[in-house]
């Protein structure tokens, strides 16, 4: 089996539209995809439907990747199968989405004073219906000639955490994150966390913590995390208990990165989905 747990569509920063990203998740071979925009659930139906047209076998891992802060860093949570309804996680994934426009506002105001001639009209047309983020920025970024790539934004000259342009946004407490996921009846994975190009990491001693509350897993193979950093994060893992997954991040266009490029354990996957209580896989056939 090929699984993918990680990946965006339009509905946040991706550009694959949510029908388009399951028909190309089918064209790469893979068995099962998860669908995780950022903050929002806002491709399930469209992706749901695209699935029940296919006519080979795929399965789709309904989730998201919930925004983050501890300590002053910030990190990303996968959270996968929960129940979208649920009252307590859905006020807090409203509260992140509705400070988006603001703080992309805001960094598009920066950007200006730094000579970057970006407009708030273009990045809002860039992003569509999706949660507005920062590789929209970047994107808008790219079209003006300020940088050659999505990926040069991201430097501590723009768009990096400790970036001339960055502002910061709600985000949730990653114990608080957990709790509340495994209220609605889902599964936690800390995304990426030993992505040292996007900034400062969460130390190991706080993943443990995590742990201890309640984390099921951290994202191990993953296009940002070199050989040794793979090997670290799965001796980490097997010490505290902790599932290891593999995916792509996949953003359609806006990065290199292709649907598959690091996929999941088959028996990692069936732990995942047999601890989820808030929803299930769904099958295309």
């Amino acid at each position: 089996m090929r699984i993918d747990l990680h990946a965006h569509s339009t509905a946040s920063d991706g550009t694959d539209a949510p029908a388009e990203l399951v028909r190309n998740a089918a064209g790469a071979g893979l068995d099962v995809v998860a669908l995780t925009d950022h903050d929002t659930v806002g491709g399930y139906a469209e992706a749901t439907a695209a699935l029940r047209e296919l006519t080979v076998p795929l399965t789709l891992v309904t989730g998201a990747e919930l925004s983050c802060r501890i300590d002053g860093i910030s990190m990303h949570m996968l959270a996968y199968l929960f129940d979208p309804q649920e009252p307590e996680l859905y006020r807090e994934r409203e509260l992140v989405r509705d400070d988006r426009v603001p703080r992309a506002r805001a960094m598009v105001a920066k950007l200006q004073e730094l000579g970057v001639p970006v407009t708030w009209e273009r990045v809002a047309a860039i992003a569509g219906d999706g949660s507005v983020g920062r590789p929209h920025i970047a994107t808008a970024m790219v079209e003006l000639g300020v940088v050659p790539t999505v990926s040069d934004a991201f430097t501590d000259d723009w768009l990096t955490n400790a970036g001339r342009a960055y502002v910061p946004k709600h985000e949730l407490d990653p114990f608080d994150a957990v709790r509340l996921v495994k209220g609605a009846g889902g599964v936690t994975v800390f995304a990426h966390p030993g992505a040292h190009t996007r900034g400062e990491t969460v130390p190991e001693s706080v993943i443990a913590e995590l742990a201890s509350a309640g984390l099921d897993g951290i994202e191990v193979d993953h296009v940002d995390h070199d050989a040794p950093t793979r090997a670290r994060l799965r001796a980490f893992a097997a010490e505290t208990g902790l599932l290891a997954t593999g995916s792509s991040d996949y953003h359609g266009s806006r990065k290199t990165c292709r649907l598959g490029d690091c996929v999941t354990d088959p028996e990692v996957y069936r732990e995942i989905a047999r601890r989820a209580t808030g929803a299930v896989p769904i099958s295309a056939v």
